[in-house]
């Protein structure tokens, strides 16, 4: 197969920062994908729906005027939100959901959940309006070891809280371990999954072939190979359960490049064409459709997009870098290597 067409795909979770990085990398993402839920962990973070509304207007606003693109925007959860805080988020359909940043995990992650169990009554209303809850599913407790902190998530905060709540509508991002996809597995049908194409496509190892390579770094961390293997075929598998959201985090090369670097894999240059490589791998590209542009709307309760896009096989090599309008530069996945699938309009 050297060419083929799917429904236009969605990204289900997607950073794209403020400011210089936002206008140097949102095109990225809508060259290619019709929709995207935007994450709000900046700094300060996105808790309020005016807030959220600006944000989606600035996106908008650097958007090249060929692409119809739709941020769907998300709400940083906090200690401090209230149930008044989702009942007005319910009302706009820009708004699809509420971020949960266990405080500490990732980046700008502070101002996150201290202590689930003091928002019982937040999460009862949004299952009662039908508001998701989008999570990044990690513990920070130190002595918790940072592979096994997705499992400890999963059997002490979330597996309790979709217990009193089953009809709570949950997103697990980021999925990297086989306990995750059993989780998703058997839980209600009110809860999915998001998989990244970096953590389809690598293991552990990859953060440290040749040397410590800091743009495999991110969070939740790369996994061992029996991990990756249960996400590829959660994946392929046709599930609704489990949709794209690529994760793509851009930061500067310097904050990628230091002696404490920033987590995340900057992927939007090649969303959809990386999850090809992945799928291809697994002689499943005929799967590629349903995981990329079905699932996640289905999920989310969402019309699937009309339009098309076509991936072909056209060798291409990932630019070095990306550089913003101050100069500071991006530093993609697999920069400077080869791809074999290329995205264009259909």
């Amino acid at each position: 197969m050297s060419e083929f067409s799917l429904i236009a795909p969605d990204d289900w979770h997607l950073h794209v920062r403020d400011g210089d990085l936002l206008s140097t990398v949102i095109n990225h993402t809508a060259h290619t994908f019709k929709r995207a839920v935007i994450m709000p962990n900046l700094n300060p973070p996105v808790t309020t729906v005016t807030r959220a509304l600006q944000y989606r207007d600035e996106i908008l606003a650097a958007v090249d005027e060929q692409y119809e693109f739709q941020p769907l925007m998300s709400l940083y959860l906090t200690d401090n939100t209230t149930e008044a805080d989702v009942t007005e988020a319910a009302a706009h359909p820009s708004i699809i959901g509420f971020k949960l940043y266990p405080s500490g995990a990732t980046t700008n992650s502070d101002a996150g959940v201290t202590r689930i169990s003091s928002l019982m009554g937040v999460l009862e209303k949004m299952a009662e309006l039908g508001v998701v809850l989008q999570i990044h599913g990690e513990v920070t407790d130190p002595h918790v070891d940072i592979f096994d902190r997705e499992a400890v998530f999963i059997d002490q905060v979330l597996d309790p809280i979709h217990r009193e709540l089953p009809e709570l509508k949950i997103v697990l991002e980021h999925i990297t371990t086989s306990h995750g996809i059993d989780f998703v597995n058997s839980a209600t049908r009110h809860v999915g999954g998001t998989l990244t194409a970096h953590h389809l496509l690598y293991n552990r190892n990859e953060l440290f072939r040749g040397g410590l390579r800091p743009h495999y770094y991110c969070l939740p961390v790369l996994k061992r190979e029996e991990h990756r293997r249960a996400l590829v075929e959660a994946a392929i598998s046709g599930s609704d359960r489990f949709f794209l959201g690529t994760d793509s985090a851009p930061h500067t090369q310097h904050a990628k490049e230091s002696a404490c670097g920033c987590a995340g894999c900057y992927t939007a240059h090649a969303g959809l064409e990386l999850y090809a490589r992945a799928f291809e791998h697994m002689e499943a590209l005929s799967k590629l459709e349903h995981f990329a542009s079905i699932a996640g709307p289905k999920f989310y309760g969402l019309p699937v997009n009309k339009t098309r896009i076509t991936l072909k096989q056209e060798a291409w090599q990932v630019p070095s870098h990306f550089a913003t309008a101050q100069g500071e530069h991006i530093i993609p996945l697999l920069a400077d290597e080869s791809m074999v699938w290329r995205a264009t309009r259909s």
